[in-house]
């Protein structure tokens, strides 16, 4: 395990660099964000990401299942200028709906929708939260790139540093975690992450099925969070790119962007 995994303000700080000098970048060539713009995030955790788009002015909501995180997070926006502007709810994102937080001009996921179960219904939930133009971002690492099944955050140094062996199959892959000294509640999480890990293309064909249209997207070969994590530059995965289930075995993050498809 990092630590970064056990170090919030690290971790919150994390999210800022990336998505301020990456994210919003990309989201920008299709959605134009400003003081006006609307912005929820799905998985906020404690804001992080969500800080950015605060700093622009614009109206941010976020939703999350840990209760201490939301707790954290809006201890951590209590000084924020625009502290006015942000909202942090812990709750079940199925159990809310526009009545209680409006429509958005984007829709933010990073690397939250691998774990979400049952994510062809998840995906169809989304729409009711966007605006007639608004448009969702996701972000997430396929589930056969190296460290697509999240051990890096394995307590044990040997568990958190084998890549690949998230792949084998669930019988083995619990064994071989607990020969490695991870405890029960670790292999629980990891067994999770193995069951609700996606692949590009399944993630393509929910989004189509969904009647979504795919604006944008993008493989990295090297993520852009891996800058301010391992001081590597992002670089975009080529050649690999062009064939589906290949390159989720290099692809470490994928961006993407969806809009409602018209009609």
């Amino acid at each position: 395990m990092q630590k970064r995994h056990t170090d919030r303000d690290l971790y919150f700080k994390e999210q800022i660099y990336t998505t301020k000098k990456y994210v919003i970048p990309y989201i920008s060539r299709f959605v134009d964000i400003n003081s006006q713009t609307r912005v929820l995030e799905i998985g906020c955790g404690e804001g992080g990401n969500l800080t950015p788009f605060l700093d622009m002015g614009c109206e941010c909501v976020g939703v999350d299942l840990i209760e201490w995180k939301i707790e954290l997070g809006n201890k951590m926006f209590r000084e924020h200028p625009n502290h006015e502007k942000v909202r942090l709810i812990y709750e079940d994102i199925y159990n809310v709906t526009t009545d209680d937080i409006g429509a958005f001009d984007l829709v933010f996921l990073r690397d939250t929708i691998e774990h979400i179960p049952n994510q062809h219904r998840f995906m169809g939930v989304l729409k009711q939260f966007l605006k007639s133009e608004g448009r969702i971002f996701f972000a997430f690492p396929p589930w056969p790139m190296p460290f697509g099944g999240h051990q890096q955050t394995s307590r044990t140094r040997l568990a958190s540093s084998i890549p690949f062996y998230h792949l084998l199959p669930m019988s083995i892959y619990k064994g071989v975690l607990k020969l490695l000294g991870e405890n029960e509640r670790t292999i629980e999480g990891l067994k999770q992450i193995k069951e609700t890990g996606i692949w590009i293309e399944q993630f393509k064909r929910y989004a189509h099925e969904n009647g979504y249209s795919i604006d944008g997207e993008t493989c990295y070969f090297i993520n852009p969070n891996y800058e301010i994590k391992f001081g590597l530059k992002p670089r975009k995965l080529f050649i690999l790119n062009k064939i589906p289930y290949i390159r989720d075995f290099s692809t470490t993050a994928y961006y993407c962007m969806l809009s409602v498809k018209a009609g």
